[in-house]
């Protein structure tokens, strides 16, 4: 490809990383272990230095969280009432059984009890598992099943599509319910509100090791079910470090992302990187709009900004005079993740907010932010950034041989650092399990991303894709399989495909092909109910927003959906070798 010609930022400011070429030759991941108390007393557990050792170092009365509803109904939290409340709730999860090792999950919105539920789950050295409020009764039930999981904490609006599926669900032994009186819950229900008043609000901590794990991230994949991530308490070191590093964040920050604690951004840095630096978070659990997260911005002063390409796409369409009307004189570092950041974005931030918008990448799987932008090296426009200090990425080709620079290929990491998923999940799904975890490590000595990209000569890297058929849309992952599987309950379906459709504005679309049963006609009638059989029964962000009807579908010989195919059909591109499909 030669040279590769690009637009470049010169850097803006010194962040906590003054030199990027300093850290990279000097740095070392056992330096970071002094920073946690652990390291001084041999005593680990996420939760305790995420929270608890704040409260013992001087910050108690400093604000943990500044929380906001959909209503504008707001509270605040200091690092002693995380304290306190996650206490509480760690002493109701052993009242009812709950030990360590349990998996315990959350199926909730953005409350304040969802903070206090995943720090007391661990606090006992619980595993928990995160589940977005948009899923419904067939992922949830995907979900608890595989992970064996005890105990559920969810809301009064969100517990019918758990009710759905409780039959199915033989370990499932108790849900919690926020946000119902103790006269409300049902059998096999108690409520949290009730149970907090009067836990007590000391709790001896179960103490682990570093490889002991604390939480359960499913992921959806291109064939067969979501997969269970499990993550470790050492996951600390990487989270604590990429936080001050990539996010860049100093004592008096108070920081905001806007990722729900259902996907990976939420809890890595949306809970655990900010509070092990001990930095005030804002949780805004309300509707997006352009105008009411600037007002958020302006409310809260808030210094550090970390939300997706979506967003800020969406928040540029509304133009720029509505940013006219806030001030947003405070913010003074802005971070992307979850998707490819085109250039106009970042040109658009530079010109609206006085500063470039710092794209990074990582994974689920990595559980910490591996390449990222950072505020001391200049931007090179459309580029993930380059590698964080103490991590290698290179990309390889199909034979695992390292490949030509500005050549596409596999991005692969070199194994070793903190956060890196520990195993895939080995429950009810267990030979899946066993399958999906040897893929990352096909390459010895080299974690497998699943993604295409290039590196340049000074090290950037360009993203180019998936290779699988994961979608990308709005920044969270969709796994085709599961909305196909979805589309086939509903009677009228017989057979269904369904790829990514290139998006302007939200990266992708889930598009489906739909091959109708006998007795069925294509109508837009049709359309709209199965577009709602999967809001329903699946996710309200995994629909598809178009529907194609097709008299027939290309498949394999084996009955595979030949995705690649109708991802050509889509985009006017060659088919390639059909020799596999069925005639």
């Amino acid at each position: 490809m030669g040279k590769h010609e690009v637009e470049t930022i010169k850097k803006r400011h010194k962040g906590n990383m003054e030199d990027y070429e300093e850290a990279r030759n000097s740095f070392d991941w056992s330096n970071v272990e002094k920073e946690f108390d652990w390291h001084r007393t041999g005593k680990i557990n996420i939760a305790f230095e995420s929270i608890d050792r704040h409260v013992e170092s001087g910050r108690k009365d400093k604000i943990a969280m500044y929380w906001e509803g959909q209503d504008e109904n707001s509270e605040k939290y200091t690092f002693q009432d995380m304290k306190y409340l996650s206490n509480k709730f760690g002493n109701i999860l052993r009242k009812y059984g709950a030990k360590k090792g349990d998996r315990i999950f959350g199926y909730m919105s953005r409350v304040p009890a969802l903070y206090s539920s995943v720090l007391g789950c661990i606090k006992i050295g619980g595993i928990f598992g995160p589940l977005f409020g948009g899923f419904r009764s067939g992922a949830i039930k995907d979900r608890l099943w595989d992970s064996g999981a005890r105990i559920l904490i969810t809301q009064p609006h969100l517990k019918g599509a758990v009710d759905e599926v409780r039959k199915d669900l033989p370990d499932l032994e108790k849900v919690i319910v926020v946000g119902a009186s103790k006269d409300e819950v049902g059998e096999g229900e108690v409520s949290y509100e009730s149970e907090m008043a009067q836990a007590s609000e000391k709790l001896e901590l179960e103490w682990v090791d570093r490889e002991t794990p604390h939480l359960l991230h499913y992921t959806s994949g291109t064939t067969g079910k979501p997969k269970g991530i499990v993550h470790v308490h050492n996951a600390m070191i990487g989270q604590y470090q990429t936080t001050k590093w990539v996010l860049d964040t100093k004592e008096n920050d108070t920081y905001w992302c806007t990722a729900d604690p259902g996907w990976v951004t939420g809890t890595s840095y949306g809970i655990f990187g900010p509070w092990l630096n001990g930095v005030t978070q804002v949780i805004y659990a309300g509707r997006f709009g352009a105008e009411k997260w600037y007002e958020i911005i302006q409310r809260y002063k808030v210094t550090i900004w970390y939300t997706a390409p979506t967003a800020l796409r969406l928040i540029m369409a509304a133009g720029g005079d509505v940013v006219k009307k806030y001030d947003l004189s405070s913010l003074r570092h802005v971070c992307s993740v979850g998707e490819p950041l085109n250039p106009e974005v970042i040109r658009w931030g530079l010109k609206v907010y006085g500063q470039p918008i710092h794209d990074n990448w990582w994974m689920t799987e990595t559980g910490q932010q591996l390449i990222a932008n950072y505020p001391s090296m200049p931007i090179r426009l459309g580029s993930m950034g380059r590698p964080f200090p103490g991590i290698q990425a290179t990309i390889l080709d199909d034979n695992g041989e390292e490949e030509r620079l500005n050549a596409i290929g596999n991005l692969v990491i070199k194994l070793g650092w903190p956060a890196i998923m520990r195993d895939v999940w080995r429950g009810k799904w267990k030979d899946h399990a066993e399958e999906k975890y040897k893929e990352y490590f096909k390459f010895p000595g080299w974690f497998l991303t699943g993604d295409s990209a290039y590196k340049d000569e000074d090290n950037y890297f360009w993203y180019q894709g998936r290779l699988d058929d994961v979608i990308k849309t709005a920044g969270e992952r969709v796994g085709p399989f599961e909305v196909e599987s979805c589309l086939v309950e509903h009677p009228a379906v017989a057979v269904a495909g369904v790829i990514g459709k290139p998006d302007p504005m939200r990266g992708a679309i889930i598009k489906a092909f739909v091959q109708l049963g006998e007795g069925h006609a294509p109508s837009e009638e049709l359309k709209k109910e199965l577009m709602n059989h999967v809001k329903k029964h699946l996710a309200a962000h995994a629909y598809p927003r178009e529907i194609e009807f097709k008299d027939k579908l290309p498949v394999t010989r084996s009955g595979k959906i030949m995705r690649r195919v109708l991802k050509a059909w889509e985009l006017g591109l060659p088919t390639g070798d059909l020799s596999t499909m069925e005639d």
